[in-house]
């Protein structure tokens, strides 16, 4: 606006500069001409003179005037088609899918490669409410509304939406302020279509837990084979005893030993199976446990001394889907059970760190990270560990499932020191709250 304004000064300044000079010279020429020819004119040719120097003077004002004023407007008319040209161009060619609506979610933008990802031409949808929100993420793009006319920018959240089928799948949202001349507050949002980038983090977890499994073989293998071993030798023991009495208290040792081994093996398969993704409210507490309980042969394998402090955040719920968090608890702690000496320690803290979010800390008493190497632990395929000692991919895929949730994750550690890893993941609020914040 500034510089249109200054544009425009310069056009009038130019406009009377030009004027008084083109007058000047007119005056100028007629002078000259009165001199050399109409030196001895009577008074009468004088007045006509006069009246003929300011008639011409006027019309070469005027011509010189429109002549410029038009070619101006020509040259401003053709600045503003290739800036427009410009645009359509910039817009069509996006590698993202941009869709630009006011507050009542009314399109009046809609590039052509939003047109390929979901199927709806341009003529469908402009002047219509947006047509690509699921039914169940109307209220998150309420919420999102709200932030970014607070003055937030959001980008690059993975969320939902859906093509002219109704087929819903990943993408990865912007969404931006919009104002245009007339004052009129539109949202700018550009998505882009990540299911393969969401499909390939999916493997990569399945591929990190398959990993864990791996290196947890061992172990399983000795947490089941005592109880076995005092099974087969129940079995061995009524065999040679000639008494009946003792049956019924040897087949509830037995009952209970098999039952140990089930449920062990129950575990087991719970974390190797790939249940589809889906959030909902998860209490903290009993997955730390849970994953403890999973890793405990791994864990009683090198003596770990393992302090676990759920209670604080006891009865708090995340939004999260239960088999991510999981895998993501798991990663870290089999990090920290892979750093420490044998008999080493390891400490599991959960807390509130504010009224909005849950953190956990695992801390372990290993050798720690060095200041060189710290800042590429999240890299996917970097690892400070041996041949043979891990994939790379542990932190990486845990940083991208915290994101995920909406979430940080960062690590605290030092040569010598010790290893602490933290978590921050949003409260899952309480309904009543919900619907106060988006009547």
């Amino acid at each position: 606006m500034h510089r249109g304004m200054q544009e425009q000064r310069w056009l009038w300044v130019t406009l009377i500069l030009s004027c008084i000079s083109i007058a000047a010279i007119t005056f100028a020429v007629w002078e000259v001409a009165e001199n050399r020819f109409f030196r001895h004119a009577d008074y009468v040719t004088l007045h006509y003179l006069y009246i003929t120097r300011g008639i011409a003077s006027s019309l070469f004002l005027a011509f010189w005037a429109a002549w410029y004023v038009i070619s101006q407007r020509r040259r401003s008319e053709e600045e503003l088609r290739r800036s427009r040209e410009r645009y359509r161009g910039l817009l069509e060619v996006s590698p993202g899918a941009v869709a630009l609506y006011d507050a009542s979610l009314r399109v009046s933008e809609w590039n052509a490669t939003a047109e390929r990802l979901y199927g709806f031409s341009k003529a469908e949808v402009l002047g219509k409410p947006l047509p690509t929100v699921p039914a169940g993420k109307q209220e998150e793009l309420r919420s999102f509304l709200d932030r970014v006319r607070a003055g937030e920018s959001l980008l690059d959240i993975e969320t939902l939406r859906r093509d002219k089928m109704g087929t819903a799948f990943e993408v990865q949202l912007s969404l931006l302020p919009f104002r245009e001349a007339a004052a009129q507050h539109l949202f700018l949002e550009v998505t882009e279509d990540i299911r393969e980038r969401v499909r390939l983090r999916e493997r990569l977890v399945e591929l990190e837990k398959l990993t864990t499994m791996g290196r947890m073989a061992a172990g399983t293998a000795h947490h089941l084979n005592t109880p076995l071993a005092a099974m087969l030798l129940r079995v061995q023991m009524m065999r040679e005893r000639p008494a009946r009495d003792q049956v019924a208290a040897d087949l509830e040792r037995l009952e209970a030993g098999m039952g140990f081994c089930k449920q062990f093996v129950e575990r087991l398969l719970q974390f190797s199976r790939r249940p589809a993704t889906r959030k909902q409210p998860e209490e903290v507490g009993p997955l730390i446990r849970g994953v403890v309980n999973f890793l405990a042969p791994a864990m009683e394998a090198k003596r770990a001394r393992v302090t676990l402090d759920p209670d604080s955040a006891s009865g708090e719920r995340v939004m999260a889907d239960r088999n991510l968090l999981e895998a993501l608890l798991s990663v870290l702690l089999s990090n920290a059970l892979d750093a420490i000496a044998s008999q080493g320690s390891i400490s599991i803290q959960c807390r509130k760190s504010s009224p909005e979010c849950i953190e956990i800390r695992i801390s372990d008493d290993g050798p720690g990270i060095a200041a060189a190497d710290l800042p590429r632990v999240f890299e996917p395929f970097f690892t400070t560990k041996g041949p043979g000692g891990g994939t790379g991919l542990g932190l990486s895929i845990a940083q991208n499932i915290v994101l995920e949730h909406g979430g940080s994750l960062r690590l605290d550690s030092a040569p010598n020191r010790g290893t602490t890893a933290v978590v921050e993941l949003p409260c899952c609020q309480p309904r009543p709250a919900l619907e106060q914040a988006h009547p």
